[in-house]
């Protein structure tokens, strides 16, 4: 047999997601590539590894095995990787960073530099809601969360990163009475809410409550992406982060409701368990946000604090 590695890292993926679309996605390679690799790989054994019925993949029992055993073989030579570069003085190793649906629009940039830098650093990025941030953080499942309400409950240590500010939006065809929106003015519409646990739909029920606005009809959605393609698509109002909606803002999909009290403000944060024993990898991101995030800030984030503009 004279299989390679590329061809255990494609098939490792088909096995995971059950399809080849999907996998020469994830693996950013064009679906004919990914076709030939895997049947190159088939053709060195006897036994099939794959099936498909109608338009479905299955893979077969002897398939999964050696799935298990490409991993394997995958993990190994990611181990060696690391310690040659260690020996190299290089840094190597894994970073697990959870954080809010949210933050997504804003870690990216934060991560930018320090993979550039270190380029034997592999990030695991979990974008989920606020309460399964926190669990992972709790379970030690990742090094730093990043989450614009601070867990009460949790020992944490925290570096403060940028305002997050919040809006009432609407869709482009929201009729406005008037040059400002009246808090009355919203009883009649249907409000879009995150799911429980988020932050940002607990800053949203807060400022319902303090202002005592009726609420007749809502909707709830899973996720800041679904709550945009909600207000765009004209289905109701909501209070959503500014930094999630700047390109809707720019085609004129989305307005600003320019109502009491608001923006909302907060602060984004990276946190981590004071009780964690932080990798040589975790330090070195540690140390460098910290040299590096007021540059950052100021030169991808400085839109987004111009309080003027909005």
């Amino acid at each position: 047999m004279n299989y390679t590695l590329h061809q255990l890292e494609i098939f490792k993926k088909i096995a995971e997601v059950k399809s080849v679309t999907k996998a020469s996605e994830q693996l950013f390679l064009t679906q004919p590539a990914v076709s030939i690799q895997l049947k190159n790989f088939q053709d060195q054994f006897k036994l099939p590894l794959f099936e498909v019925v109608g338009r479905k993949l299955y893979i077969t029992e002897f398939g999964e095995e050696i799935a298990k055993a490409a991993a394997k073989i995958l993990e190994e030579v990611e181990a060696i990787n690391y310690k040659s570069s260690l020996f190299e003085g290089e840094l190597a190793g894994k970073l697990k960073i959870s954080i809010v649906s949210t933050a997504k629009y804003a870690m990216p940039y934060f991560l930018s530099g320090f993979i550039k830098e270190n380029k034997m650093v592999d990030v695991t990025m979990d974008v989920t809601n606020k309460m399964s941030v926190i669990r992972a953080l709790e379970n030690n499942e990742c090094d730093f969360a990043m989450v614009s309400t601070i867990p009460k409950k949790l020992k944490i240590e925290q570096i403060e990163l940028m305002k997050n500010k919040m809006f009432f939006v609407a869709g482009k065809d929201y009729k406005i009475p008037k040059k400002n929106v009246s808090l009355k003015d919203l009883n009649e519409s249907i409000f879009i809410f995150r799911e429980n646990g988020s932050a940002t739909r607990l800053a949203m029920e807060k400022y319902l409550v303090k202002h005592k606005i009726e609420i007749l009809r809502k909707m709830e959605l899973t996720s800041n992406e679904a709550v945009k393609q909600a207000v765009i698509a004209g289905l109701g109002i909501s209070i959503m982060p500014i930094i999630g909606i700047n390109d809707a803002l720019k085609t004129g999909d989305i307005q600003i409701l320019k109502i009491k009290d608001l923006p909302l403000e907060t602060y984004w944060n990276l946190i981590w368990l004071r009780s964690k024993n932080l990798s040589n990898v975790a330090k070195a991101f540690q140390q460098f946000i910290i040299n590096n995030k007021e540059e950052i800030i100021e030169e991808q984030f400085r839109k987004y604090n111009n309080s003027s503009k909005y």
